[in-house]
């Protein structure tokens, strides 16, 4: 299966108190992002770059992007090597640097995922497929920074 997709989102700045980009303090960082037939995203700088934190930034939607994907490709992974997986929860973190230009980058990505399995003889191929997924994860694929992987996991109680 392979081929091209192209993503759409639409971008809206809504962040014009009334006098547009006058001064850097004169406007706010307020976005709406929208994808058709989803429900709209509410986004903002982060707070340290007079954003408001209670709206999503860019770095937070790089770092769930990251997480989310490697999320789905490892339920993947594990569909193929036989693991079920009861329950999957990621603690990601995400470091970015500023370089004192105005500019930045992130230097990586922590995946900390727990990871419940349905059976003691899967642990083995439940952990290997944490580097299948990576290897599939196509957000990974795309950054340039390393995307780590700290994973945990428990087996049901029975």
């Amino acid at each position: 299966m392979f081929g091209e997709h192209r993503y759409r989102v639409r971008s809206v700045w809504t962040g014009d108190r009334g006098t547009g980009t006058s001064g850097y303090r004169d406007y706010d960082r307020a976005v709406s992002i929208s994808v058709e037939g989803k429900p709209e995203l509410l986004a903002s700088a982060d707070k340290p770059f007079r954003g408001d934190p209670a709206r999503w930034n860019p770095e937070d939607m790089l770092v769930a992007a990251l997480s989310e994907c490697h999320l789905l490709s490892y339920l993947h992974a594990c569909v193929q090597a036989g693991v079920v997986v009861l329950a999957y929860e990621d603690d990601a973190s995400g470091l970015m640097r500023e370089d004192g230009s105005g500019a930045g980058r992130f230097h990586e990505v922590v995946l900390r995922p727990r990871v419940t399995i349905a059976d003691a003889a899967m642990r083995d191929a439940a952990l290997a497929a944490h580097e299948t997924a990576h290897g599939w994860c196509f957000i990974a694929n795309s950054v340039n920074f390393p995307v780590r992987h700290e994973p945990v996991i428990e087996i049901v109680a029975g």
